[in-house]
């Protein structure tokens, strides 16, 4: 693990494997690279891995205000710079992950070479802006005990709680966010309008989605597909925070498609 400041922001950041094929992790909100932990380890033969936490999340430098996707997307062109990559990418990334994954192929065309997006966050439709919004003022008032409950009903349900263990890390990490970066976070994601320019995405790209996610179910994801260019669809048995709960099933789906496309 290192640090580094780039695009105006300290970001932690870790660089793990060699040869000449690199692949992006990118974080769900709330989580950290530490989400990937279990999936690293199925990924790294042959290829170097970048995973960073993205700004306003884990130990890099918090957030007192929304940031944007161009933004956030700018944040790994630019560690992409100072740690010496300069070719093509893949990237995969989960939930506003997985939003920023794909805007980095927007931002970037000539460097995004393929995109996994699990169950990708890309904006809000307008009838759940008010929710979205108010969701970040429940956060920064309450705290993320205040919510922990309410929101791993939905993302993290009992039916993906295969390892005690990793779900009690995993909340116990989760309760440690910053409550008003994640705040700002979601007030980006209220006026985020990056599904509406998916359809100019040129890159191959997979959409997975889990059939337990109640946030972004299959139902939602899918449709998704059918607008853009060169994606497919997959749906698996999993839910929202599909690295941490079902890292072996994650591992393989990632591990097929980069395969199909050469990455």
């Amino acid at each position: 693990m290192d640090w580094i400041e780039v695009n105006g922001i300290s970001l932690r950041y870790e660089l793990s494997g060699s040869g000449d094929k690199v692949l992006v992790l990118v974080h769900e909100m709330g989580g950290t690279l530490d989400s990937w932990d279990q999936v690293m380890p199925l990924l790294l033969p042959g290829r170097r891995v970048l995973r960073h936490d993205w700004r306003g999340a884990g130990m890099s430098e918090k957030l007192r205000a929304p940031p944007t996707f161009d933004v956030l997307a700018d944040d790994i062109a630019a560690l992409l710079d100072a740690v010496g990559i300069s070719g093509q990418v893949a990237l995969a990334g989960c939930a506003v992950g997985a939003g920023i994954a794909l805007n980095f192929a927007l931002r970037h065309p000539d460097r995004a070479k393929a995109v996994v997006a699990m169950a990708p966050a890309t904006g809000v439709t307008p009838e759940r802006r008010a929710a979205t919004l108010a969701r970040a003022e429940a956060m920064e008032t309450h705290g993320p005990r205040g919510l922990v409950e309410q929101s791993f009903a939905g993302s993290y349900p009992p039916a993906v709680r295969h390892d005690p263990e990793q779900f009690r890390k995993f909340r116990a990490r989760w309760l440690a966010n910053d409550p008003e970066s994640f705040a700002a976070i979601n007030r980006m994601l209220a006026d985020a309008t990056v599904t509406e320019q998916l359809p100019l995405i040129g890159c191959p790209v997979l959409l997975i989605a889990g059939t337990h996610d109640a946030l972004r179910p299959p139902s939602l994801i899918q449709p998704l597909a059918a607008k853009m260019q060169n994606a497919r669809f997959r749906a698996l048995e999993t839910s929202h925070f599909m690295a941490v709960q079902t890292p072996e099933i994650v591992a393989k789906a990632i591990g097929e498609f980069l395969a199909s496309v050469g990455c």
